[in-house]
């Protein structure tokens, strides 16, 4: 650990560091299989489903379309995804709540107890890509014990823009140095990392499934590199 000073508050990527994307959109894709009556490649559904996130909010970034919420993107993304795999039929109540899927995703096995563990310390909230109303929706389902929730919404700019990072700073009433960043995934961290935030990376090598790979990181890559939020915890109180 090379922190120096610790941080007054924790921010936390959601989407692959905190839940378990991937596996919470397979699990209730086969619940929901026999009422569609449509078998389906669910693993595979999922991967293309996020595989269009990184594309759809970059739209929004260079300004192709007006500023669009997580959930509408999705919406989009989930369209193109029932033609492909040949699911048809579906009334829009359906198709509203299989998008929400994203609403419902499962932490993963560390997270709630290390976030709890986090939050006698430190004031720690969500800075996702994810609209508040999904993020908040998140929190209740999942028992995300955030003191505040910081979206997207709110800076109507999607990471890495620098907007996103500085509206978390300034919300909480810090200066960056005094805002530590948390994500399994590189990207998210150097930008923080490059606006003056404290960086900490959190593996997670099962994002993408038993084959697909996940960001990795050394040591001194940044303030922190932990296995999980509980060894994450136990470093920032050594």
């Amino acid at each position: 650990m090379s922190v120096t000073r610790l941080p007054k508050a924790i921010v936390f990527d959601v989407f692959g560091t905190v839940v378990d994307w991937r596996s919470s959109i397979i699990e209730e894709g086969r619940s929901w299989e026999t009422e569609i009556g449509i078998p389906v490649d669910w693993a595979r559904f999922a991967d293309e489903w996020r595989r269009r996130y990184r594309p759809s909010l970059d739209r929004v970034r260079r300004g192709e379309i007006p500023w669009t919420k997580l959930d509408v993107l999705h919406r989009a993304s989930l369209e193109e995804l029932l033609l492909k795999f040949g699911i048809d039929g579906l009334s829009e109540e359906e198709k509203d709540h299989l998008n929400k899927v994203w609403h419902r995703l499962n932490p993963w096995p560390d997270a709630i107890a290390g976030l709890k563990r986090l939050r006698r310390n430190f004031t720690i909230a969500p800075l996702s890509n994810g609209n508040l109303s999904m993020l908040t929706a998140l929190a209740k389902y999942s028992g995300l014990p955030w003191d505040a929730i910081l979206s997207a919404d709110l800076s109507k700019h999607y990471k890495p823009d620098r907007e996103n990072y500085l509206m978390a700073a300034e919300l909480l009433d810090l200066a960056a140095p005094q805002v530590m960043l948390v994500a399994a995934h590189l990207y998210d961290l150097n930008a923080a990392r490059d606006l003056g935030f404290q960086t900490a990376f959190v593996s997670r090598p099962l994002e993408n499934g038993a084959r697909g790979k996940a960001d990795t990181a050394s040591v001194n890559d940044f303030e922190i590199v932990a296995h999980d939020f509980l060894d994450l915890a136990a470093q920032l109180e050594a």
